[in-house]
């Protein structure tokens, strides 16, 4: 479920118990103060100014987490993962949460126009906390900016360990985030309902991606065809037999893994011709 007031105030208070360990007490009293000038200020300067003292006052270290907090993460938002936070983006996450006083079109009007001028750092930051801002149906554009940059970080920071897009994302807009995803050469398996979203419209795309890669002499992410296996259609099966034919062990493993999640027939069959055919080693590194 998207977050909203509720979860975005058990958010804060998380992330505040987390910087609370990894920063020393002196620069957790500035954040504290900040934390609360933000939530009594009327304008928009006290959360400008503490958005951009927070590196300077706490740091950009990793946030220490342990076990335990990831699972107190997801039982305040389903899919909440803030593995990898700077403490630094942690505190400018809080800080705009603590910004939030009930009025979600003034809200995300704020998030929208920090995005436009901010640095990749508050950037990752902002589009991380996606996974935990109020108002997320008003987000969707400014969502719809991170997985449009050119810079992989940035994009990351949104399709990767991070809730948003599988829940809120229409069909077009998914599908456009995982092709995204392979054409700069970022992993899949990070990306959040991978398999639920899967469906037909996206495994053509991907077949024709992977089609474009083999023409110019180019290998295939062996992660693209867990996209197209479970719904391959005639084409599809056509592909995935050839990369069984002629791929690298990887590649056959993959298109055999995907292919077990499809229970059509002609899969099936495609999946015990190639059991039949055993798994001699292949020295192509991508199907020719």
């Amino acid at each position: 479920m998207a977050a909203g007031p509720a979860q975005a105030e058990r958010a804060l208070r998380l992330l505040t118990r987390w910087m609370a360990r990894s920063v020393p007490a002196e620069a957790l009293g500035w954040l504290d103060r900040a934390l609360r000038e933000v939530a009594q200020a009327e304008g928009e300067t006290a959360l400008v100014k503490a958005l951009g003292f927070a590196p300077r006052r706490l740091g950009r270290a990793d946030l220490i987490l342990e076990p335990p907090d990831l699972d107190e993460a997801s039982a305040v938002r389903a899919g909440w993962d803030p593995t990898g936070l700077s403490v630094d983006q942690a505190a400018r996450i809080a800080l705009l949460l603590a910004s939030h006083r009930g009025d979600d079109a003034t809200f995300s009007a704020r998030v929208d126009s920090l995005c436009r001028t901010a640095e990749i750092n508050e950037l990752i930051a902002y589009y991380r906390g996606l996974a935990v801002f109020p108002a997320p149906d008003r987000l969707r554009s400014r969502a719809g900016e991170a997985v449009r940059s050119a810079i992989t970080p940035v994009f990351e920071a949104l399709a990767h360990r991070n809730p948003y897009p599988r829940e809120m994302f229409d069909e077009a807009s998914w599908n456009q985030m995982v092709v995204k995803a392979l054409f700069i050469g970022s992993t899949l398996s990070l990306i959040q309902g991978l398999d639920e979203r899967r469906n037909p419209e996206l495994a053509e795309m991907l077949v024709d991606y992977a089609h474009e890669r083999w023409a110019a002499g180019r290998p295939v992410s062996p992660e693209l065809w867990r996209c197209v296996g479970p719904v391959a259609d005639e084409r599809g099966l056509a592909a995935l037999e050839r990369v069984l034919r002629s791929g690298s062990t990887e590649e056959r493993d993959a298109a055999r893994r995907a292919l077990r999640a499809n229970p059509g027939p002609e899969a099936q069959e495609l999946l015990a011709r190639s059991g039949r055919h055993g798994d001699e080693p292949n020295s192509a590194s991508s199907p020719s």
